[in-house]
């Protein structure tokens, strides 16, 4: 079960939201980056970019590394397996992975549930089932994640590093990879064109 946050500072904390990077992000590895931030507290964050996709990898590849299924049994994988995205999570344990998925599976001690229906697990046994075909209804695979040490995230956002949004679960799971950033925007009423082209005047 997820923990209360302290009364009076509910509204501080942004787990459950989108963060947007700015055209000026002085990172290369988050430009253009939506991340989705599955714990915000005084001890730090951590989130998943959702619309970078891990190079040259595939769900049941992915599977067969981890000895979860044969190579012969890639074949047999219910529809909805091989539908299931792999993306570059964040540069943090690059090789661990993290299954944000629809709030219809559980698994005590496992699962966090965040917020507005998505849920992240990242034990090897929400794989199986998915191999299996009794997993989520609809996830995404990230291969790490991204961390901010106390205070870091906030500084970021006070030097226009990142804007935040509701998050969605629609852009989650459903809208392409390549249109997830633009999208995003579009919900808090910017413009990308706009804000590529102003952000680079004094």
């Amino acid at each position: 079960m997820a923990t209360a946050k302290p009364t009076g500072k509910v509204s501080e904390y942004l787990d459950g939201q989108f963060l947007l990077a700015m055209p000026g992000m002085s990172d290369d590895r988050f430009a253009r980056s939506v991340v989705y931030l599955c714990a915000h507290s005084d001890e730090g964050a951590m989130g998943i970019v959702i619309n970078r996709r891990a190079p040259s990898l595939n769900f049941s590849e992915l599977l067969i590394q981890l000895d979860v299924i044969k190579p012969d049994e890639a074949i047999r994988l219910p529809a909805q397996a091989g539908a299931v995205p792999v993306l570059r999570g964040g540069p943090v344990e690059a090789g661990r992975g993290f299954v944000l998925h629809s709030n219809d599976f559980y698994i005590d001690n496992s699962t966090l549930p965040i917020d507005g229906g998505v849920s992240l697990t990242a034990t090897v046994d929400i794989l199986r089932a998915i191999a299996k075909g009794s997993g989520p209804d609809r996830a995404i695979l990230a291969l790490g994640y991204a961390g901010w040490s106390p205070g870091q995230l906030e500084d970021e956002m006070q030097n226009n590093g990142w804007l935040t949004c509701p998050a969605d679960a629609a852009l989650i799971f459903d809208t392409p990879l390549e249109s997830r950033y633009d999208a995003a925007m579009r919900k808090i009423g910017i413009d990308p064109a706009f804000l590529s082209v102003q952000a680079g005047r004094a």
